[in-house]
């Protein structure tokens, strides 16, 4: 039997009141967290108007002339707000700099927060670009997203508590409060067709840092997820309205490796600019990732050590755009005779 891309499930149910629908948007979850950990949701309650409002947003501001684009660098914070440039990333040992640029958003707090000044992970004021056609309509527009997705992360929460057997509140009790999490903008730029796969990537290989991703993608493939049982990378073909829900490294440590965070990438040959939007649910930065409940046989012990949220996630980020710095001084120092700079790319 053929490989088939991530499922696309109803997830309509979850809202109902239909308990034998509920326990099978359960069921389809849990058999997806196992084999792979992606699946693909369609149902939910983030309305369709919404998305092609941030869509629109997205475009235009990648549209911009690059000197308005580098006036919110997110190099100009320490939190990761704002413009990233393209190959600003190597997320995967052996290959060039990753073939995207982009936008950085994520909750609008004070420099007064605790969050901000206890610098804590990706926490601190937005960058808000200038020159777009209505400046106040795309930050209230972002904002506007930003809170759907967030509600609906906790909403996929529930679900993957279900179907580990825990009660269905589970992670409200200090995971999901005061959580942290990112929006991210990204414009991948049409490669060449003929171009060496194995070196120039718009995203290289990679599995996601914390705990669930939710992924819309606009209407250009690209996107690939990696099939262990038949070994080959099955194209996840854009589906108007859903959502691409995979789980991350953090998720896959917290449940004993049961769960599955899966190596997925994106390689632009369509022709066309491809857009994308992830939202990366990190959880309370302060919550102790430890092995859930019934995720351990009897006898059986943890495999990891109990570590934070911000512990869990801010090293990765870290690693990967060091990874690109340091793939850029190797390349100059060819050029100049100087000394060649090894470059290792964040193991994920």
């Amino acid at each position: 039997m053929p490989a088939t891309a991530p499922p696309i499930l109803d997830f309509s149910p979850f809202y109902g009141t239909d308990a034998q629908a509920k326990a099978k948007l359960v069921g389809d979850v849990k058999n997806c967290c196992l084999h792979n950990g992606f699946f693909q949701i369609v149902g939910h309650k983030v309305p369709a108007e919404l998305q092609e409002r941030t869509i629109n947003c997205v475009k235009e501001f990648f549209a911009l002339p690059q000197e308005l684009k580098e006036k919110v660098h997110k190099n100009q914070t320490t939190w990761n707000r704002g413009y990233e440039n393209l190959g600003s990333q190597i997320l995967e040992a052996g290959t060039q700099p990753d073939q995207k640029e982009g936008f950085y958003i994520g909750e609008e707090i004070p420099t007064t927060h605790p969050y901000f000044t206890q610098k804590r992970l990706n926490s601190g004021p937005n960058q808000w670009p200038v020159g777009l056609a209505d400046p106040s309509a795309f930050q209230s527009t972002s904002m506007e997203y930003y809170k759907a997705m967030h509600a609906l992360a906790r909403d996929v929460l529930v679900v993957i508590a279900q179907t580990l057997g825990l009660a269905e509140d589970y992670f409200e009790k200090g995971f999901t409060k005061d959580a942290v999490a990112t929006l991210r903008y990204l414009h991948y730029p049409p490669q060449q067709k003929d171009g060496d796969e194995k070196l120039k990537r718009g995203i290289g290989a990679h599995t996601d840092f914390g705990s669930v991703t939710l992924l819309m993608q606009d209407e250009v493939d690209g996107l690939q997820v990696w099939e262990k049982e038949t070994s080959e990378w099955l194209d996840v073909v854009p589906t108007k309205g859903a959502y691409v829900v995979n789980l991350g490294n953090m998720f896959m440590r917290w449940s004993n490796d049961r769960y599955i965070s899966n190596l997925h990438r994106v390689i632009n040959k369509s022709g066309k600019e491809r857009y994308s939007i992830p939202f990366f649910y990190s959880g309370n930065p302060d919550y102790v990732i430890d092995c859930l409940p019934n995720c351990r046989a009897e006898g059986e012990e943890k495999k990891y050590p109990p570590i934070t949220v911000e512990g869990a996630v801010g090293g990765s980020y870290k690693a990967s755009y060091g990874a690109a710095e340091a793939w850029k001084k190797e390349v100059e120092g060819k050029k100049t005779g100087g000394a060649e700079v090894k470059v290792e790319a964040i193991a994920v």
